[in-house]
């Protein structure tokens, strides 16, 4: 039988790219995705029972309240969901690996190129959830943290990356600010998924930073995608961050992979250099099969 690998959060951004990914990078594992709709991992004893049922060999932790919106709205559910459920399921995989999908937003964005043995130092909810579960979960010298930024792909509902939230606004007639003072390392969600199944096979363990190879304001990613959405266009308005109002959010949030690069068979793409590239190419610029051919 094949080993079983579980995904949390199959029907998010990342998890569905690491499941449509899996017969490319995974050929070898029975991988099998967990929704929210099938299961609240809220529910300790129910987790309990599917994993019971389920006995898988590895898992992959993508689920989280990741808004930082509702994260500071209801900071309650924030934690029960992105850090007693993560150290739940940590604890039933500690004789397994496990790799926890975490965020750069653990970092208040001061200074930007954070390496993994900077200090936490998280500015608003979500980040001190993700800050609070890497703790259980590094606990286990077989565990994996992967730290990630901002991430680009399609959605099951069109509701879950930067480029989806951006359309959808200037569909409805509106228009989309983006900083011109806000650094981000974006990266294709099907590159995520390929680095996560190579740590898996290669048996990595630890905290590791995994974004775009090149540091972009939020003005600078959305000049980039604009050749590819039309309803963009007279959309995009430059603004500042000075100018920003509600849930803190970090100026400078670009990571240094370097250590998670040596690992790889591949190298990290930057965000323009990739959109570039299938732009030469006339590929589809979300198709899952064509990125994982390209990837």
């Amino acid at each position: 039988m094949k080993p079983r690998v579980l995904v949390t959060g199959a029907a998010g951004l990342i998890g569905q790219y690491v499941m449509r990914s899996a017969l490319r990078w995974a050929p070898g594992w029975d991988v099998r995705g967990l929704t929210r709709a099938a299961l609240d991992l809220t529910d300790l004893a129910a987790v309990e029972r599917a994993w019971s049922f389920l006995q898988p060999s590895a898992v992959v932790h993508c689920a989280a309240l990741s808004r930082t919106k509702d994260c500071e709205q209801d900071p309650h559910l924030a934690r029960r969901v992105n850090v007693e459920a993560t150290a739940h399921l940590a604890r039933l995989c500690h004789e397994i690996p496990f790799v926890f999908l975490s965020s750069g937003e653990v970092f208040d964005g001061r200074r930007g190129w954070y390496q993994e043995d900077d200090r936490p130092t998280p500015m608003n909810v979500y980040g001190k959830t993700k800050v609070e579960a890497e703790q259980y979960v590094l606990q286990n010298p077989r565990h994996t943290v992967v730290r990630i930024v901002l991430t680009a792909g399609t959605s099951q509902h069109g509701d879950r990356s930067f480029v989806e939230d951006m359309c959808r606004t200037a569909q409805a007639g509106k228009n989309v600010t983006l900083y011109a003072d806000e650094f981000r390392c974006p990266l294709p969600a099907g590159v995520i998924a390929r680095a996560v199944w190579e740590l898996i096979q290669r048996d990595c363990q630890g905290l590791y930073h995994l974004g775009g190879s090149e540091r972009l304001t939020r003005w600078e990613i959305g000049e980039a995608v604009l050749p590819w959405y039309p309803e963009l266009n007279g959309r995009l308005v430059k603004g500042s961050s000075r100018d920003h109002r509600g849930a803190p959010r970090p100026a400078d949030l670009s990571l240094n992979c370097e250590r998670i690069q040596r690992l790889l068979s591949f190298p990290i793409p930057g965000f323009r250099g990739w959109l570039a590239g299938r732009m030469r190419r006339g590929a589809d610029l979300w198709d899952y099969e064509s990125e994982f051919r390209e990837a």
